[in-house]
């Protein structure tokens, strides 16, 4: 009987219920209302319900991220993690971008490239803000990134400038508020414009052919990289899946980039940066800084490519909805989905989504050229 008892009572010990701290049953809860807004409100499932579970599980199970020792091997989360420190993860997923994008708005209107680095301007009003907290200069350029709204540049920048130790809450709070976008944006847009404004209707963008769509991803890598080689990895990798789609010979490659790969990577990245918050690394005031930081970078973001969309609506005599503006962060394409809605409020028949896309794209590449610029800043090669 004693045996019983005693085997009964090891058995109940190494339940999860005996070892978990206030923290991790918090973190739970986030991670239930992460599931939530992922599944009942389609905010960005691909994304949020990957991560939402990796934070599940590592919160029951810490050592699901436990790194090797020479007694056992590493957890399964763990593995996955090392992808996304030495970068391998982000630059996929720029692939996969290209491959799924149309940069045909963007071909159609260059003057969207305004927009879409408009729009970086939170990235340098986090950085300043970073500073003032009293981050130090890598660990605020790696944070300021969050402004615009990319998670892959994001684990990307910060791998590079040896910000390991916050490559997790950076991450998490890039994709969160790239989920979060219909929720945060709308408010700023409304308020930064007037009714007049949102129900501007755009004419129709010229047809762009396949020659120029072709050229577009060669030349950009071309120009890009020579002037910040360090940021191949990442627009060599969203401009050559980008060829794969337009140039029409290798429909198979195009197929794997934007499917079974993009999702593949993105089950790998999601629930590895979900698995960074523990309780222990994620409730601290640290992370809580950087989490304040990248709702503020991205509000400025936000708000600066609205202004800039509404210098432009004056410049063409109202031929520009300030709208498009927001859609310079580079939350693709869900920024542009958000300006189309916005403006269909204002007026059911009003079509801004292929407008919007053109900063949309503009804004992916202005992110990588800003993570870029830190790189060459801090002589990263």
């Amino acid at each position: 009987m004693d045996y019983i008892m005693s085997t009964l009572g090891n058995l109940i010990h190494q339940t999860a219920f005996f070892n978990l701290t206030w923290g991790n049953y918090l973190m739970i809860v986030v991670a239930c209302v992460f599931l939530y807004l992922a599944i009942a409100k389609g905010f960005e499932p691909l994304l949020l319900t990957p991560i939402a579970f990796g934070m599940l599980l590592v919160n029951i199970y810490p050592d699901i991220m436990a790194a090797p020792t020479e007694e056992a091997a590493g957890g399964l989360l763990h593995y996955f993690y090392l992808l996304d420190e030495w970068a391998i993860l982000p630059s996929l997923i720029f692939m996969g971008v290209g491959a799924m994008t149309d940069f045909g708005p963007l071909i159609a209107n260059p003057r969207s490239f305004l927009l879409g680095a408009a729009a970086q301007f939170g990235i340098f009003a986090a950085y300043f803000g970073a500073i003032a907290l009293g981050f130090n200069d890598k660990a605020a350029a790696a944070i300021s990134i969050i402004g615009g709204a990319d998670g892959p540049t994001s684990i990307f920048l910060a791998s590079k400038l040896g910000q390991t130790a916050l490559l997790g809450p950076i991450a998490v709070a890039a994709y969160s508020y790239m989920s979060l976008v219909p929720i945060i944006q709308p408010p700023i847009m409304k308020a930064l414009t007037t009714e007049k404004e949102r129900k501007i209707k755009m004419g129709q963008l010229r047809p762009v052919s396949k020659l120029e769509k072709i050229l577009f991803p060669i030349i950009v890598t071309i120009v890009v990289s020579m002037i910040l080689p360090t940021t191949a990895p990442l627009v060599g990798m969203l401009m050559l899946g980008n060829l794969f789609r337009e140039s029409g010979v290798v429909r198979q490659l195009t197929d794997t980039a934007s499917n079974a790969l993009m999702y593949i990577v993105v089950i790998l990245l999601g629930t590895s940066v979900g698995a960074t918050t523990s309780a222990e690394a994620f409730l601290n005031v640290t992370t809580l800084k950087i989490v304040a930081l990248g709702l503020v970078a991205f509000a400025f973001g936000t708000a600066a490519g609205i202004l800039f969309g509404k210098i432009m609506c004056v410049a063409t005599k109202g031929k520009v909805n300030p709208l498009i503006g927001s859609a310079g962060v580079s939350a693709v394409p869900m920024a542009a989905r958000v300006s189309q809605k916005v403006g269909a409020e204002a007026d059911p028949t009003n079509f801004l989504l292929m407008h919007a896309m053109g900063p949309n794209v503009a804004g992916v590449i202005g992110t990588a050229v800003a993570a870029g610029t830190f790189m060459a800043v801090f002589g990263i090669v």
